[in-house]
């Protein structure tokens, strides 16, 4: 059982069962030595003083036995001990079975018949009006009704409880983002297991978290050295002379520069945002057109599909996926818009030397290395991003007998 309320009061409602059955069998083991047993023996006592001796002629002792029922309005009846009748008032009344010592004794066909043991072995039963009922059904009736009034009592006072561990769960999970080394041990499948993992999950995520900032920083102030580098020889080499080469290298580093540079403030500015900072549809057909005709050798396909999100942040990860393809790829670069159920789909595909299997994942890590498609610093760190920002997400894998293909998921406009 996962439930630990339901735990707790299951537990409550075995343990009154369990007290119920043990009164029970106390009970009947010992009925015969308390109370009721000298009951039984002193009113068997004044049954034999008020009837005539066994031996008694059957008129005698049916005159003795009317006396005593008189005013009783019940069926009497007297048997000898070899269980054949004497006398009998009323209805009929069945003989003792053999192996009874006395009691209450059910009867199908009408009310119960008490059976009364005499000590000179003669029996004396008597059964009651209509309406009186065996004694032992209003008890049970009573510990039926006692027993479902602690159930009901039981289940609101568990379920409390469970409550507020509940709460208590809620207070941890906040509180966890000011704690990044805390780890609490997990025991059992309930409530406070499920507590202890939600503790552990939000504080392994918050560090994972802050591990990746520290990483980015680390990744990016490495890639910055390089180009940094490559600039400040040139700016020295240019004293000299301004050879028209150097002088669009140092062009193209910068513009790397900055691109880099760029791509590190959009990814924290993602990081901190709550919301998108605006939300309108958005053609990703027509959007996707725009960013292919700035590419040679790009060729576009699909069918008009509208989501909602920002556009500025769309073009950005449609851009950034063309930018793969063209630095890592092969030509020709197939863009692919469609419809796949309640979402739209960009592929971006080309003829490059893919991407192995067990890198698919890795290459959305911020500036991931591996293979041949290296150095791609932020760009496809960003599509993933920017795709988890609009509740969808981005995947690379083989399609159609290309070598790599970039797929974005992203919910349609509803």
């Amino acid at each position: 059982m996962q439930r630990l309320y339901l735990r707790i009061y299951f537990s409550v409602l075995a343990s009154l069962a369990v007290f119920a059955l043990a009164a029970g069998l106390l009970w009947h083991s010992f009925a015969d030595q308390g109370p009721a047993g000298r009951v039984r023996e002193i009113a068997a006592s004044l049954a034999r003083n008020a009837l005539p001796p066994a031996e008694a002629t059957q008129a005698e002792q049916q005159a003795a036995l009317e006396r005593l029922a008189a005013g009783l309005g019940a069926d009497v009846a007297l048997f000898g001990a070899d269980r054949s009748q004497l006398a009998s008032v009323g209805r009929p009344l069945p003989a003792p079975r053999e192996g009874r010592e006395g009691g209450w004794a059910h009867r199908w066909d009408g009310p119960p018949v008490w059976e009364l043991r005499l000590p000179d072995g003669r029996w004396l039963s008597a059964r009651m009006p209509h309406g009186w009922g065996f004694p032992g059904y209003r008890i049970f009736a009573m510990l039926a009704l006692l027993a479902l009034a602690v159930a009901v009592g039981a289940y609101p006072l568990a379920r409390r409880l469970t409550l507020r561990l509940e709460r208590l769960q809620a207070g941890v999970e906040s509180l966890g983002a000011g704690d990044l080394s805390a780890r609490v041990r997990t025991e059992g499948r309930d409530e406070v297991a499920r507590l202890a993992h939600s503790f552990n999950r939000a504080a392994a995520r918050i560090e994972e978290l802050v591990g990746a900032h520290k990483a980015l920083l680390a990744n990016a102030s490495h890639e910055l050295r390089t180009p940094l580098a490559r600039i400040r020889m040139a700016v020295e080499l240019m004293k000299e002379s301004a050879d028209p080469v150097r002088k669009a290298g140092l062009e193209q580093d910068i513009s790397e520069l900055d691109a880099l540079i760029d791509e590190i403030l959009l990814a924290s500015r993602l990081d901190a945002l709550k919301r998108l900072e605006a939300d309108e549809d958005v053609d990703l057909l027509a959007l996707a057109a725009e960013e292919c005709a700035r590419y040679e050798n790009a060729a576009l396909d699909g069918e008009p599909v509208t989501v909602r999100g920002d556009l500025r942040l769309l073009r950005r990860m449609l851009r950034n996926l063309l930018e793969n393809a063209k630095h890592h790829g092969a030509p020709p670069i197939e863009v692919r818009v469609s419809r796949a159920g309640d979402s739209a789909e960009i592929a971006v595909c080309d003829r490059g030397a893919g991407v192995p299997e067990s890198e698919r994942e890795r290459v959305f890590e911020p500036f991931h290395r591996a293979g041949t498609r290296q150095g791609s610093g932020l760009g496809l760190a960003l599509v993933r991003q920017i795709a988890r920002r609009h509740g969808g997400d981005a995947r690379c894998a083989p399609q159609s007998g290309r070598d790599s293909c970039f797929i974005v998921v992203l919910p349609q406009r509803k």
